[in-house]
């Protein structure tokens, strides 16, 4: 046994109090080196009062299953129902020969007798639930439908910006505008409910410069081209209606340089009431320009990426944390958002997600935070930060197998896998996870228009633990490169619409929820045939099992479901062409 690959973090996501008094516990160990590993457990202050044992402690004894597998490790799962508030614990390791170990808080030795005496365990001195991870119930229900205001739809002429262009007449661009608003999506709220959406993500919509409101003026007023408080009060009420959440896009990183408060520090410098607002090197502001208007050199302030039109706040000032803070109970106080997803989250500290995150559950103790982190974002999500984060690790595995074919599949595997196991699983259960956004390439064009393949990838995607999104227009085969052709206009003239792509995303999102319980919750078995280039997977919570298996290689694959089919792609006679799927029961 690799004694040095066995590895245990106490009080994280490899051992952490769930719902209903439940403790999950995990162990990390190399791959096909252990054959079996018991979890010994009890009240730290339990001990035996017969003779023979008297102040020996008291535990019980469980097998731990193997539930999760990589390429390099295997993870040994339990969960224990804690009679009290405090746990303590060790392993007890068998290897392939038959040799025993114990792993505890301080050492790893033999099975002996005498070491059983003589433990030193894992400590969980006292459970409290207000520490307890717990995400919103409601997100991990939720089908998400992302959209980018700017391009959904214009519902009210009269609010259009100068120059704007007949809608979808123009390739877009990061310049142009086309009318898109509020009302826009208010005039398509039953389009989007008979699609099967439960969940409505906002690319901003306060007042802002650009097309795309990232670069935000104030964000106490919607953007004038986009309506009123009163059209977005509406927009909340009709949508909760429908039983659909609202979540806004907030860019607490940075300001765009047309707000009141640059414009003081550009006109006062260092005698600005705002200039501890931002993180400036040296006055007056300044930078040099470049081919690129995204881009600078030579800045003498902090921004987002080189854009000199986006200062970084410095949210380390007690006068922006209480101006951001009003900003995120406004928009809950008055007008009953359920979420917001905050952009370039991972740039801001720690101290400051922390406080906001309090304030918002206070006001709403359902409110979902979801953070922009493109990697692993444990640091967020393992303490009371964020409930989500972008799921972009984990969908661009599933991109990089099935789409870009630049892994194999049972390279993929054990990265979503590896990927699980990063998190506690009630926080797995409510990780947003999408294909494509505004800030990448669309599906179809990243399949290369092979529209098998998107749905393939699409269905792939419904499957896994986590909240899925749709970027508007996928439904109906709006294709896109990177940004900003992946902001293209939707598309409503139905004869100009892909209703195959449509008919099957009513199906897919269908699926997921008469599914919900089992892909929310269930476990995971995955058999990779790299010959064949098939993958099946397998989700299963209790007596409810849900198989699909996916042809992703040249040949015909035979298959047999063995229970009633739920959905499937290039099916026949009992023979998966490529890019086909079937799901059952």
């Amino acid at each position: 046994m690799d004694i040095a690959a066995v590895y245990h973090r106490p009080d994280s996501e490899m051992a952490y109090l769930g719902a209903n008094g439940v403790f999950e516990i995990r162990l990390k160990v190399k791959h096909d080196d252990v054959f079996k590993v018991e979890l010994l457990y009890g009240d730290p202050y339990g001990t035996k009062v017969n003779e023979k044992d008297a102040g020996a402690w008291e535990y019980e004894t469980v097998t731990m299953d193997r539930a999760f597998i990589t390429k390099t490790h295997d993870y040994f799962l339990a969960q224990v129902t804690l009679p009290l508030h405090r746990l303590q614990y060790a392993f007890k390791l068998t290897d392939k020969g038959g040799h025993q170990w114990l792993y505890d808080d301080r050492k790893f030795v033999p099975a002996t007798a005498e070491n059983l005496l003589d433990l030193t365990c894992f400590r969980m001195p006292y459970l409290h639930e207000i520490d307890r991870i717990a995400p919103p119930e409601w997100v991990k229900e939720t089908v998400w439908y992302q959209i980018f205001p700017e391009r959904f739809a214009n519902g009210d002429l009269t609010n259009d910006p100068a120059k704007t262009l007949p809608w979808g007449s123009e390739e877009p661009t990061r310049e142009n505008f086309f009318g898109g608003d509020l009302q826009g999506i208010i005039d398509h709220l039953d389009y989007l409910q008979e699609l099967g959406i439960t969940g409505l993500y906002l690319c901003p919509i306060f007042t802002a410069h650009s097309n795309h409101k990232y670069d935000t003026i104030d964000y106490f007023t919607i953007d004038p081209h986009f309506g009123d408080k009163k059209t977005f009060k509406r927009l909340v009420d009709e949508a909760h209606k429908r039983g659909m959440k609202v979540m806004l896009d907030a860019v607490f990183n940075h300001l765009g340089d047309f707000s009141m408060q640059w414009q003081d520090v550009i006109e006062h410098g260092q005698e600005s009431r705002f200039a501890s607002w931002f993180h400036i090197n040296e006055f007056p502001v300044s930078y040099t320009k470049t081919d690129n208007d995204e881009f600078a050199r030579d800045l003498t302030y902090e921004v987002f990426a080189n854009t000199p039109h986006m200062p970084k706040l410095n949210t380390a000032s007690r006068e922006v944390q209480d101006y951001l803070h009003e900003i995120a109970a406004y928009w809950i106080k008055q007008f009953n958002i359920d979420a917001w997803r905050l952009d370039v989250a991972n740039e801001i500290d720690h101290h400051f997600w922390r406080h906001f995150y309090s304030l918002t559950h206070y006001l709403k103790p359902d409110f979902y935070v979801l953070g922009e982190v493109w990697h692993n974002a444990q640091s967020w999500v393992n303490q009371h930060e964020f409930d989500g984060a972008m799921n972009y690790p984990f969908t661009e595995t599933l991109s990089d197998g099935i789409v870009a074919k630049k892994i194999s599949l049972s390279e993929m595997v054990s990265r979503l896998n590896e990927q699980l196991m990063l998190y506690r699983m009630p926080t797995n259960q409510v990780m947003l996870n999408s294909m494509d956004t505004h800030d990448t390439a669309r599906l179809l064009t990243l399949c290369q228009g092979d529209k098998d393949l998107t749905r393939l990838t699409l269905t792939m995607m419904f499957l896994q633990m986590g909240s899925p999104c749709i970027y508007y227009g996928t439904e109906v085969g709006l294709a896109g490169g990177n940004d900003p052709a992946c902001r293209a206009c939707m598309v409503w003239d139905k004869d100009k619409q892909d209703q195959k792509m449509l008919a099957f995303m009513k199906a897919l999102i269908k699926l997921r929820k008469d599914q919900q319980p089992v892909l929310s919750y269930g476990t995971y078995a995955w058999q990779v045939d790299e010959e064949a280039q098939v993958v099946k997977l397998t989700r299963q919570k209790a007596a409810t099992k849900l198989c699909a298996i996916f042809n992703l290689g040249e040949k015909p694959y035979a298959v047999a479901p063995t229970g009633k089919t739920l959905l499937a792609q290039n099916l026949t006679d009992g023979k998966l062409e490529k890019n086909g799927f079937v799901i059952f029961e």
